[in-house]
């Protein structure tokens, strides 16, 4: 029986994470890691209905603080589209819904597909299939993993791409990735999926903290560490030598300017870190500026990633045809759900380019995992050169945590997206209402 959905609950959460500046870069000094969280519900208020099926999809957006209340009211702005309507359980429901929320024209005019009506799509429908694989009573990636190669085919919104990647192709590229699938999700359950972690990197972190955590990042077993750069040249370059003395020369070490680059500067700054062996620059220029990722990486010897910020599968298209990236760096949060990430997934796949997601803030680890694992599984088949990003603060506050072992992500084994977070947590962080916020609150708040 289907279920309906019946109520819709959006929520402004933030976390003061620039108190400790956690998440600080040379573009973003302090950030405060924030979500514009719904909760698509079907049932009762405690998550499953008398036959035990789950009621309640989780999905966010993720943001950095002022904002996040533009973020929740775009959100709020969908909930004609779903309330009242059954629960989506199939791929058939998930790509209908996907469709029906990108190609409203009115809404679309926003955009359009990018910026924060897209990213609000994009929460709703991770929020489905949230709902959808915990209805089913897998996590996510198995979930996706076990559909055949039509039903992922049909998931997918190609308008536009065909150019480069037609339905027939993502078939063949699925089809060819179906022997192993079984084999390659019991070696992902048995061994995990390689990570690295951003934790030791903070720009506003100092030079002790900076090794003391790049050693005992490898202590933990992690083969590669990620440094923010771009606020100084000559602190990068120091910051960067600490950090390579402090991993050794097998330890990978990725850079970070957070597009806080010209393509001239990029170019300059990166020739000036070459002697350290950055494994790749990331966000050296403009996330739209595909040309200028050309160019950077044309012109010096870093491999160039990027992708966080990359507003649609139109724009990774672009980057793969130009020969821009060396890495795909997707995004759970950033464009419209899982379905635009399947075909960025396919577009790198075609050009064999590995996807190394971008992860960290407030629940991306939890969401992102799932993704990397449905692309080893039954679309890249290969975890070679690719890794998840990790950053260790407020994993607490999700019921469905991601968990780190010997430097590598435990496939989740809970139904769902990963993606619940704790009630308890919500009701601290709610924005400005919340203890935490209203603890803060200045003397001339308060009179106010």
């Amino acid at each position: 029986m289907s279920q309906t959905v019946t109520d819709f609950e959006v929520h402004d959460i933030r976390f003061p994470t620039s108190e400790q500046l956690d998440g600080s870069d040379a573009m973003n000094p302090d950030p405060d890691y924030s979500a514009a969280y719904v909760v698509l519900r079907t049932g009762t208020p405690e998550g499953q209905d008398r036959s035990g099926a789950a009621t309640e999809g989780h999905g966010f957006c993720f943001t950095i603080g002022r904002g996040n209340e533009v973020m929740a009211a775009a959100i709020e702005a969908l909930r004609p589209y779903v309330v009242g309507r059954p629960a989506p359980r199939t791929a058939a429901d998930l790509g209908a819904l996907h469709r029906e929320l990108t190609h409203d024209s009115q809404l679309r005019w926003l955009g359009p597909e990018k910026g924060v009506m897209h990213m609000a799509a994009g929460a709703v429908v991770n929020a489905a299939w949230d709902l959808a694989a915990k209805q089913a009573g897998k996590p996510v990636w198995q979930f996706l993993a076990e559909m055949t190669p039509q039903e992922l085919v049909s998931l997918i919104d190609f308008r536009y791409l065909t150019d480069v990647l037609t339905p027939g192709e993502a078939l063949d590229i699925l089809r060819a990735a179906e022997p192993g699938r079984a084999e390659r999700a019991a070696r992902l359950r048995a061994e995990g999926y390689p990570a690295y972690t951003t934790s030791p990197g903070w720009l506003g972190y100092s030079d002790d903290k900076l090794v003391r955590l790049a050693k005992e990042a490898v202590a933990d077993g992690f083969t590669q560490i990620k440094l923010k750069v771009g606020g100084d040249l000559g602190d990068d370059v120091r910051r960067l030598a600490l950090a390579r003395e402090a991993v050794g020369p097998e330890v990978r070490i990725a850079v970070d300017a957070n597009q806080r680059w010209d393509v001239a500067d990029a170019v300059e700054w990166m020739t000036a870190l070459a002697p350290y062996d950055p494994h790749w620059i990331e966000e050296p220029t403009s996330p739209d500026d595909i040309l200028g990722h050309a160019a950077v990486r044309a012109g010096q010897p870093v491999k160039v990633a990027t992708g966080e910020h990359v507003a649609n599968r139109v724009v990774f298209k672009q980057l793969l045809q130009a020969g821009a990236v060396d890495f795909v760096q997707i995004d759970a949060a950033r464009v419209a759900g899982v379905n635009e990430n399947l075909a960025i997934l396919l577009l790198a796949a075609k050009f064999g380019v590995p996807v190394c997601p971008h992860a960290g803030g407030v629940g991306l680890c939890e969401l992102v995992q799932h993704l990397s694992m449905f692309d080893y599984v039954a679309v890249s088949g290969s975890w070679e050169n690719r890794v998840i990003e990790y950053v260790d603060h407020l994993h607490e506050h999700f019921a469905d945590p991601t968990v780190i072992e010997r430097g590598r992500y435990v496939a989740p084994r809970s139904p769902g997206f990963s993606a619940r977070m704790l009630p308890a947590s919500i009701a601290a962080h709610h924005y400005p209402e919340g203890p935490v916020w209203q603890a803060r609150r200045t003397p001339e708040e308060v009179g106010r």
